[in-house]
């Protein structure tokens, strides 16, 4: 059975800023609610909507409340608008409530029902680094530790030697306040779905190979997306 989501798309439901303007859109947001529905048929990504509004924008990208740890607002002047969280048609060929990751185009998508899709601009991994194919979700965490990979130490180690035992979730934190994390079958693959410190990364391809959102996004997804869901990152 296909997962259910929470079905406001554009606030931040964290912000409260965001609630109240939801509140009196009425039924433009109404129009922008979706719950998971049957497999759609196999196409290409379709990435030519337009931008979302900077207006609702700002809206969605000031800061979150009720953290632990700061979220702060996010400076939109150093993001691309078509990189902003926005719903688009759907990339057909997947189920509902399943994750699309186009790594060349840099935009992670949930698909939706009645081919809609929430779709949200990433940071991916260098050349190299990225993985590709299928994973399932099967560990979310909040704030989550993070560790560098020993092949990360090896081929950098200026940068990640002396972080090598890990660094705990806080605001300096490379995985930003989410991270969903990606197996094949039991086998933890070593990329996550997280958020970022680097919000100017997003549309780029600079990591070591995990996908990247701006941080008010990957609190959006993480809420949204239970366990086992079914990731594809194709590139």
């Amino acid at each position: 059975m296909a997962p259910m989501f929470p079905k406001v798309l554009f606030p931040n439901v964290f912000n409260k800023a965001a609630r109240a303007a939801a509140a009196s859109d009425g039924p433009l947001v109404a129009r922008r609610l979706f719950v998971l529905g049957a497999p759609l048929a196999l196409a290409a990504c379709v990435t030519n909507a337009p931008p979302a509004p900077l207006g609702r924008a700002a809206l969605m990208y000031g800061p979150v409340d009720g953290e632990p740890f700061p979220v702060d607002e996010v400076d939109l002047s150093e993001v691309d608008p078509r990189f902003l969280r926005q719903e688009v048609p759907a990339p057909s060929g997947t189920a509902p409530g399943t994750i699309v990751v186009d790594i060349n185009e840099r935009f992670l998508y949930l698909i939706g029902r009645d081919g809609k899709a929430i779709r949200y601009g990433v940071g991916v991994g260098k050349q190299g680094y990225s993985f590709k194919g299928w994973a399932t979700i099967k560990r979310k965490e909040k704030w989550p530790h993070w560790t560098p990979t020993a092949n990360m130490v090896r081929l950098q180690p200026a940068r990640y030697g002396p972080v090598a035992a890990g660094l705990p979730g806080g605001e300096t934190n490379p995985l930003g306040p989410r991270a969903l994390y990606l197996y094949d079958g039991d086998r933890d693959t070593m990329f996550r779905i997280h958020g970022t410190i680097e919000p100017w990364s997003i549309g780029q391809q600079v990591s070591s190979g995990c996908i990247r959102l701006l941080n008010q996004d990957i609190i959006d997804l993480y809420e949204r997306v239970p366990l086992g869901t079914r990731v594809y990152v194709k590139g």
